[in-house]
């Protein structure tokens, strides 16, 4: 398959903003696009057909990432999770992540797309399409104002929780083996922010939501579930990984999956080694295709924020899964989906267009 009849990619997660945030926010940003340091820039992003995704606003919590990835690397580990990110040390943080993402807009790195029509239009234009993000709600006050006001500013996907717990849900820890069935539910806080998510055309995203949150989201929501980086259960048994049963909801509410490049939820032993072959990947598409079926998956990077395969190391890299995915079997037509159209039907139903 040539580079130029490759369908473009349109991803469910990068970190990106997260690590401009670290390397000192608007000064990094220029850097963004002209070639940076990490996964994700603008002259990658062209080498390797990256048509754009889901740009995370990520509060981080306090900890020794050297440690947690050296207990990763075990063949079994159980990570405590981070304590809750009060709203006031939340707040700073999404707000300056947030201004990173519109920089990089006026820079002409990227289009923030709130609309379907817009990312039909910017994915058609050669400039990165770009859905505001924001993952785990710590920034979110109970009576929802905050959504609103980020809603205004370009909001329209939000994950309630990332693993550590918020005023709204329970997230799953870092625990091989486990299943993700790890605490209790949604609060009446978490309710309402589905509700409201609903009615104004948000996004949810359950990736990093434990068992309990994720059915009573399918109990309370009325859009599609959708999981934008996470894997198959059955393949590797990791708490970030989804069950067939909860594939079966996600499959029964026309939502959808988008696979995750870490490399401990991809590999049978759950451990964050690089050393893994895209044929593990795609063991992992095709169950997720054989459960949820051809409309319902895409990609779900990660870049950025985790390890990945050797061969994907950056967004450059993409054509060689891309490749492996032709090589494998799937069909134009099918890859074009993954790559990209599956997100879009999703977010038209979600959005309303």
């Amino acid at each position: 398959m040539a580079n130029d009849q490759l369908p473009l990619i349109f991803d469910g997660h990068n970190d990106a903003l997260l690590k401009l945030y670290k390397a000192g926010a608007m000064a990094a940003t220029a850097g963004f696009v002209t070639g940076c340091e990490g996964a994700l820039d603008v002259p990658q992003a062209k080498a390797g057909g990256f048509g754009g995704g889901f740009f995370a606003v990520y509060v981080p919590s306090p900890s020794n990432k050297e440690a947690r990835m050296e207990e990763m690397v075990k063949p079994k580990y159980d990570l405590p999770l981070p304590e809750m990110v009060p709203i006031a040390d939340a707040m700073p943080v999404v707000m300056a992540q947030a201004a990173i993402l519109f920089d990089l807009e006026r820079k002409g790195a990227l289009k923030i797309c709130r609309t379907v029509a817009e990312l039909r239009k910017t994915l058609g234009s050669g400039v990165m399409a770009a859905i505001f993000h924001i993952e785990g709600a710590e920034a979110i006050d109970a009576d929802l104002h905050g959504l609103d006001v980020l809603y205004q500013a370009g909001l329209r996907s939000i994950g309630p929780v990332w693993s550590r717990p918020t005023i709204f849900g329970h997230g799953v820890p870092f625990s091989f083996p486990s299943s993700p069935d790890t605490g209790p539910g949604l609060t009446e806080a978490g309710v309402r922010l589905v509700k409201r998510c609903n009615q104004l055309g948000i996004m949810l995203d359950l990736s990093h939501l434990n068992e309990a949150g994720f059915w009573d989201v399918v109990r309370h929501s009325d859009a599609p579930i959708v999981a934008t980086h996470s894997n198959a259960h059955v393949i590797c048994p990791h708490s970030r990984n989804l069950t067939d049963k909860q594939l079966a909801a996600i499959r029964e509410s026309d939502g959808m999956v988008g696979l995750n490049f870490a490399v401990a939820f991809l590999r049978d032993d759950g451990r964050m080694l690089a050393d893994v072959p895209l044929s593990q990947m795609l063991r992992h598409l095709d169950h997720l295709i054989e459960h949820l079926g051809e409309d319902r998956v895409g990609l779900g990077s990660d870049y950025d924020g985790a390890t990945v395969p050797e061969p994907l190391t950056s967004v450059a890299g993409l054509p060689s899964l891309r490749q492996a995915m032709a090589d494998h079997g799937y069909g134009a037509a099918l890859i074009k989906k993954i790559c990209h159209e599956n997100w879009l039907r999703v977010l038209e139903k979600t959005w309303g267009g």
